[in-house]
């Protein structure tokens, strides 16, 4: 299959999960012996054109945005990236598009109407989902309109967790049976850092004392607020106790400033530095508010460290509480400190969570295994588009 995939973040450039989960799900299917094409966003130093790892990858220069805000820039970088896509198409032929989220949604229509091919989009979060179902400006309810707009003109939509079919079914009307829900998957290989990594990371971050990590956007709907209140009290049972931060966002200034002591602000971490640290972690916690699926949870599982999780949208449904990790009420920095707590008092229980996760992320949460659902979801959009266009032709011959 020739696959058309549009994704505003790609390796080299990296915001959230986003970018990881197209890179892996792209170099997969290529491996699978599938023809696929990324047209993504430049960044300066990367080529233009390439092939890297099994995939075609065409990156778009910005236009200039008129005004700073981001739904301004996306409208304008859609069409850089319909240009660069449509001059990517004169090369050969595709069976399908695929889009990943509401910023690359005006090229993405653009494009399947100028192919002629289906539609697919996976909806990786909503604008009402980030901000607890509020839509407090004129921007916020813009992407939300684009979000709905997408949907409605996919043939098929991709989300990543039961959770997620349930908000795009009451936010944006998509019948259950056009949605389809697709776990991400983790590379567990690429997780496990080298033992020297993982010991440098520790004397570099640890100290004397447990330590206990958050790796993300610096965003409210991700909880580290909720995590800091909870330091003071972690810290009353394991006075040594060490927190690293990672990531990056515009909700940083506020937290560092209350932020309690035993916090170190890592900035954003890469490749083997992140690796290292969820390695070198004796607690992994996500204390999202709003969290569609929570990849990270699995990264560190794959790193072979135990989480704590909030229980809230996709995290209730692949972490198992006292089985895999352990769960606590989203927005409670009381119970969060009780089940990091649990973890870090009794190490026996800490590493069986932790075996226990990990053999959980190899069986079911293996890229082959996601790329291969995703390639089912491409042959019923094939199907359900085919079905259409013969519908439309015995109407237009029953009205001659």
């Amino acid at each position: 299959m020739n696959i058309l995939m549009l994704s505003w973040e790609y390796p080299p450039l990296l915001v959230g999960g986003l970018g990881r989960h197209v890179h892996a799900l792209a170099t997969t299917l290529a491996a699978a012996g599938h023809e696929v094409t990324v047209v993504t966003r430049h960044v300066p130093g990367a080529l233009a054109e390439e092939y890297t790892e099994g995939v075609r990858v065409i990156r778009a220069p910005d236009d200039p945005a008129p005004g700073a805000d981001m739904l301004n820039w996306a409208l304008t970088f859609n069409h850089t990236l319909t240009r660069a896509a449509l001059r990517a198409c004169r090369t050969g032929r595709y069976d399908v598009v695929h889009a990943h989220d509401w910023l690359v949604a005006h090229a993405a229509v653009t494009l399947r109407d100028h192919l002629d091919v289906p539609l697919i989009a996976t909806i990786h979060a909503t604008e009402s989902g980030r901000h607890q179902g509020w839509l407090p400006g004129q921007s916020n309810r813009a992407i939300d309109g684009i979000e709905r707009w997408l949907c409605d003109a996919a043939v098929r939509v991709i989300v990543c967790s039961e959770y997620m079919k349930r908000e795009v079914t009451r936010l944006f009307d998509v019948p259950a049976d056009r949605s389809d829900v697709v776990f991400n998957g983790v590379d567990a290989l690429r997780w496990r850092a080298r033992p020297r990594a993982v010991e440098a990371a520790r004397a570099r971050y640890a100290g004397d004392g447990p330590l206990i990590s958050f790796a993300g956007r610096l965003v409210y709907e991700k909880g580290v607020q909720n995590l800091l209140a909870a330091v003071p009290l972690l810290r009353e049972r394991f006075p040594s106790l060490r927190v690293v931060v990672a990531g990056d966002g515009p909700y940083r200034k506020d937290l560092e400033e209350n932020a309690p002591p035993g916090v170190t602000f890592a900035g954003f971490l890469g490749g083997h530095e992140l690796t290292a640290l969820m390695g070198a972690s004796d607690c992994y916690v996500v204390p999202s508010i709003y969290e569609p699926f929570g990849m990270v949870a699995l990264e560190a599982a794959a790193a072979g460290t135990p989480v704590a999780v909030a229980h809230t949208g996709g995290l209730a449904e692949i972490v198992d509480d006292g089985l895999t990790g352990v769960t606590f009420p989203p927005g409670d920095p009381e119970a969060l400190a009780t089940a990091v707590g649990s973890v870090l008092a009794d190490r026996d229980h800490a590493r069986s969570l932790a075996l226990r996760a990990r053999l959980r992320v190899v069986d079911d949460f293996n890229w082959p295994s996601i790329a291969g659902q995703t390639v089912a979801v491409y042959e019923r959009a094939r199907a359900c588009d085919a079905s259409q266009v013969s519908r439309e032709a015995e109407k237009l011959l029953a009205a001659l």
